[in-house]
């Protein structure tokens, strides 16, 4: 889907530049409500009803979104919908979260435990994950019971495996070889 993040990138670039000079948390909710609301296949199906006009369209998005909508995202959505782009909103928040990230000299990183972590144990493997990474983490927290143990940390294309079942992958490799 190269084609679909080229054109997604204008958007999202300038989404960020207007989020810079604003309110920086409060236009990553937005295109974040934004993405997930874009990604929604029923939104999808409405987008594409040819009865639908761009205005309708427009208005339902914006009636969709929790959180309080200035001018200028209410012009971005009405724009979107004028033309066409309302499938793009998933990979614009993706790009727009991105830009944040590298503002920021953060990463998001996803933390799969086979099981739940609480509050305490996720801000120790969190402080813990920054130093071996090297930056700032925003985690997700996945449940992955097929771990066995331990957990599996990917942050954009770097793995940190620790996981039993890993660990029985290179013992079997060991065995075997």
């Amino acid at each position: 889907m190269a084609e679909l993040a080229t054109v997604a990138r204008p958007y999202a670039e300038a989404l960020f530049r207007v989020a810079q000079n604003g309110d920086m948390a409060a236009w990553s909710n937005i295109v974040g409500e934004l993405a997930l609301i874009g990604a929604n296949p029923d939104v999808q199906e409405f987008a594409n009803n040819p009865n639908v006009t761009p205005a309708q369209l427009a208005d339902t998005i914006a009636s969709l979104v929790k959180a309080p909508l200035n001018a200028e995202a209410k012009n971005f959505i009405a724009m979107l919908a004028e033309n066409g782009r309302v499938a793009l909103l998933p990979e614009i928040g993706a790009q727009f979260q991105v830009l944040k990230n590298a503002q920021e000299g953060a990463a998001d990183a996803t933390i799969y435990s086979a099981f739940e972590i609480s509050a305490g144990q996720l801000s120790q493997l969190v402080a813990t994950l920054e130093k071996k990474f090297g930056r700032k983490l925003n985690p997700t927290v996945t449940v992955d019971p097929s771990l066995i143990g331990g957990v599996r940390v990917v942050v954009g294309d770097e793995v940190l495996d620790t996981s039993v079942r890993a660990k029985l992958q290179q013992m079997q490799v060991a065995l075997t070889a």
